[in-house]
């Protein structure tokens, strides 16, 4: 899941022939064929496991995992969008694949559960003494005098979270001198959380967990490798079931299949719940539409996007170059971390296409599905955002409470509860069904 957020708006719904459907199909019962929670699992622990090294940009993380969903689509017998599923496209990416180390004091502190490294992080080797950012530098001129007299180019500097997002506020002499430092290290009060980036800075950027960090330390050893792709290659897989009756016309399912990658050799993160669980549910209606006696009248696509958690390029890519005509799409439900579910379900754009929203209460109030389903409003949040933002009917569904690994190590498979899997696998048939795609219809 990416992280930006944003607000609400309103868009129009552009398949007219879609509303006619929806008076023919409301009455029609769903078929009760559910999917197969062992097979769930297995996709979860095949798409976290460590040879497909987080599916980032490290040692063909990425490659790996969309090689395995093209052999899934090929299986269930999905025609292809593009030529072998593949829709390539290429972005800048800034990795870290060979040491991540750092040691205060000479006690080693460790990747991925103490510190990370800041998505635009340069690469680089330092043994230094500690320079602890004084915060009257924000108030008096005379501490901002004492600083740019101080040689910074072998310490490393180490400021409070606090402090790092004011830095923006110093004269620019004094970012200048600051950024001199031989690295940076950034305490961070709570836990730690990943990101990506396409550009890196020329030294080391480094955020620890502050409750790790030795608070009288005084002399830092860190290593670390960064590389930046400035073109890398990776792609969307994207496949389709033709609709019996209408396959002009589509409905669509989503999910983005990539992840954070590798932290050095050691470490790297899994993303089972942030995206193997909304792979998953992805393959799992695949399936579900596959069966013969499931057909769907009008075209169902599935698309695996590639590059979110970089900014959302995948999509953004698809909907600048589509494989599918926009105004024939439907509605697209995009699936993102979908392995909790304690508190229910969220729909992002709930707000904005209300009436979608509206079907799916009924829907739910039916089925008995998810004790909670609310809405929010528009968000850039996911690979929805792309599409709703050019009148495509999109709502992004993502369950709620539960563990609370995002964007961390701790995202792992076996700690993963899938508590309301089942239940959304069952509202989401009965709305894709309901949107136009009831077998037989």
């Amino acid at each position: 899941m990416y992280l930006n957020r944003t607000r609400a708006f309103s868009a129009v719904r552009p398949l007219a022939a879609l509303g006619l459907l929806l008076s023919c199909t409301l009455a029609q019962p769903a078929s009760t064929t559910a999917q197969d929670m062992a097979r769930v699992r297995q996709t979860i622990a095949r798409l976290t496991a460590p040879d497909l090294h987080g599916r980032g940009y490290v040692s063909g993380g990425e490659q790996r995992a969309a090689a395995y969903l093209q052999g899934r689509f090929r299986a269930l017998g999905l025609q292809p969008l593009a030529p072998d599923y593949y829709q390539f496209f290429t972005l800048p990416v800034n990795t870290f694949p060979g040491r991540a180390e750092l040691s205060a004091d000479g006690q080693p502190l460790r990747p991925g559960l103490d510190f990370i490294a800041a998505p635009h992080s340069g690469p680089g080797e330092v043994r230094g003494p500690v320079y602890q950012l004084d915060s009257l530098i924000f108030a008096q001129p005379a501490a901002r005098q004492k600083l740019l007299a101080t040689p910074l180019t072998k310490e490393v500097l180490v400021l409070t979270q606090a402090q790092a997002g004011r830095l923006a506020e110093l004269p620019p002499e004094v970012q200048a001198h600051l950024a001199t430092a031989g690295a940076q290290l950034t305490l961070v009060p709570g836990k730690l959380t990943a990101s990506i980036a396409g550009e890196q800075a020329p030294r080391p950027r480094l955020e620890v967990r502050a409750a790790a960090w030795p608070a009288a330390a005084h002399t830092v050893r860190l290593r670390l490798d960064a590389c930046l792709q400035p073109a890398y290659r990776t792609q969307n897989v994207v496949g389709y079931l033709p609709g019996t009756a209408r396959p002009d016309s589509f409905v669509v399912v989503s999910a983005h299949y990539d992840h954070l990658g590798r932290l050095g050799r050691d470490t790297y993160f899994p993303g089972a719940n942030d995206n193997a669980s909304g792979v998953a549910m992805l393959l799992e209606l695949a399936a579900y539409y596959a069966r013969p006696e499931n057909r769907p009248a009008y075209s169902v696509a599935f698309l695996a996007f590639g590059a979110e958690e970089a900014g959302l390029v995948g999509s953004r890519y698809f909907v600048e170059h589509p494989l599918i005509s926009l105004p024939s799409i439907g509605v697209l439900a995009n699936l993102d971390l979908l392995g909790t579910g304690d508190e229910g379900l969220m729909v992002v754009n709930g707000r904005v296409f209300e009436d979608q929203f509206a079907r799916l209460q009924r829907l739910n109030a039916a089925g008995g599905y998810v004790a909670s389903l609310a809405a929010r409003g528009r968000a850039a949040n996911s690979d929805h955002f792309p599409f709703s933002e050019r009148g495509v009917p999109a709502l992004f569904f993502y369950t709620r409470g539960g563990i609370a690994a995002y964007h961390d190590v701790q995202d792992r498979p076996e700690t993963l509860p899938l508590t309301a899997f089942s239940s959304v696998f069952g509202l989401l048939r009965d709305f894709l069904n309901d949107a136009g795609v009831a077998p037989g219809k």
